[in-house]
């Protein structure tokens, strides 16, 4: 959520805020880093120590303990940060910031009534505050409350047509509803905001329509997934005549080299080449017209000779096993990680169903968890020799089902057409529908994989007890 804010926030007339006041954060789809290390500093340069010692002269200021419950946050400590909140609130029931602040790290642990309930006192106390609408919303959506959000967000807009922020929010909500017509249209307004100023390419931006022989630059901003998401559109985008120039990072270039419709490719992060009109890549689904009836099945991809050869080597071929890989863990500095993310141990449940041979194809931090738990002669470790999303896909052709908590390879093994269980979280990815345990086991984006959800946040006890049950029941019929 967005904002870490110690007092209300003052209207055009009033006083300055107090220098305890932290600024508004912008919502924002790039990923952002994960809670900063265990002293943080606030926008004034105060930490928790320093905060800390003002308590002690200061031991009733409710801007004092709501700034450091806000730090407290940033060092991954919300039970504390909780509790520095409702400290503030002791000493002042309409401190404003400490509502705010106590709805954010509510949200964080997923106790989202609270949360909501925490957001609307903020809301109501500072008269509507934009920011703290926003944080409301966002609240309301991690909640699944959808109509709800989008009821404020509409009245919001009538009064504000153009403020990106709460323009953005109704995005991501409507597409996570499947209105995707409107949704998507909207989605261009994270274009305004500050974090993504520096990602927009120079010129002309695509309309949609005939290229007739101009060279279009598709961009990147978003993480792996997202750029295997929006690949199938390419081929539609070199229908309209023009040549294709792609924006890509270099743990995907091989593995979309054979894509149908790229004349080249531009390393992320370089400096590009000429080019008539740019288009990023999330922003083609409204180009092209995209609704949930009409979304375009995923694209071939063409997994490289070598990267099968290797495959081949670490995965053998029919031994009478039912081949399974697994993933408990996205990308760590992703923001919402924790949320989507889970552990190890929770797969292990698996372990007692015979005749399945399975392959970690996890990556980065959270393969040391092999290792800690002693799993290594049960689950073969592949993420070691993952080079990159080449090597992950040959893989994925060997095995007979992957089963993960969200994460790029999802989408991976969707755009391949392989068998993929994805294990949601309560409110997942907008891809995924619009949550709450109850709407429905796939998506249209992905016609292989099959959706687990979470029926109460954080209950992964109930997701992992149905995926067992279903993979017993392939085994059964496999074997």
């Amino acid at each position: 959520m967005k904002a870490n804010i110690t007092q209300a926030a003052p209207a055009p007339s009033s006083p300055a805020a107090s220098p305890l006041q932290a600024s508004p954060r912008p919502v924002s789809a790039v990923p952002t880093p994960a809670p900063a290390p265990a002293q943080p500093q606030g926008s004034h340069g105060l930490s928790i120590d320093m905060l800390e010692r003002m308590l002690e002269q200061q031991p009733n200021d409710p801007n004092v303990w709501s700034a450091l419950g806000a730090l407290l946050r940033q060092a991954g400590k919300p039970e504390a940060a909780i509790a520095c909140q409702r400290r503030a609130l002791e000493f002042d029931q309409r401190h404003v910031g400490a509502w705010t602040n106590l709805g954010n790290v509510l949200g964080d642990v997923e106790r989202y009534d609270e949360a909501i309930a925490a957001q609307e006192h903020a809301v109501v106390l500072s008269g509507g505050n934009a920011s703290l609408l926003s944080n409301l919303v966002v609240a309301l959506r991690h909640g699944c409350r959808f109509n709800r959000a989008l009821e404020i967000l509409d009245v919001a807009l009538r009064a504000k047509p153009n403020d990106p922020s709460l323009r953005w929010d109704r995005a991501l909500t409507l597409l996570q509803v499947g209105r995707y017509a409107e949704g998507f249209r909207d989605y261009d307004s994270r274009l305004s905001l500050p974090a993504y100023q520096n990602r927009i390419a120079e010129g002309p931006m695509w309309d949609g329509g005939p290229l007739n022989g101009k060279t279009i630059l598709l961009t990147t901003e978003q993480g792996f997934g997202d750029v295997l998401l929006t690949a199938r559109y390419v081929p539609m985008v070199k229908a309209r005549g023009g040549r294709v120039l792609m924006e890509c990072h270099p743990e995907l270039q091989r593995l979309l080299s054979g894509l149908e419709g790229i004349d080249g490719f531009v390393r992320a992060g370089t400096a590009y080449p000429a080019y008539d009109v740019h288009c990023p890549l999330m922003s083609l689904p409204h180009r092209l017209g995209t609704t949930i009836e009409t979304v375009p099945p995923p694209t071939r991809l063409t997994v490289p000779a070598e990267a099968r050869e290797k495959a081949a080597r670490l995965v053998p071929g029919n031994d009478g096993t039912v081949k399974v890989g697994i993933i408990w863990s996205g990308r760590v500095t992703f923001k919402d990680n924790a949320r989507r993310a889970t552990t190890l141990s929770r797969f292990l449940r698996f372990l007692d169903v015979p005749k399945v041979r399975f392959y970690s194809i996890q990556k980065g931090p959270p393969e040391a968890e092999l290792a800690t738990l002693g799993t290594s002669t049960l689950i073969t470790p592949l993420g070691p020799h993952f080079n990159d999303f080449a090597d992950t896909a040959a893989v994925l052709e060997r095995l007979d089902l992957v089963i993960m908590t969200d994460s790029s390879v999802a989408h991976l093994a969707g755009s391949l057409g392989r068998p993929v269980w994805n294990l949601l979280q309560f409110m997942p990815y907008w891809v995924y529908g619009d949550g709450g345990g109850d709407k429905g086991d796939t998506t249209p984006w992905y016609p292989s994989m099959r959706l687990f959800r979470q029926t109460t946040p954080g209950d992964w006890d109930s997701v992992f007890a149905a995926a067992e049950q279903a993979l017993r029941q392939v085994v059964a019929l496999r074997t």
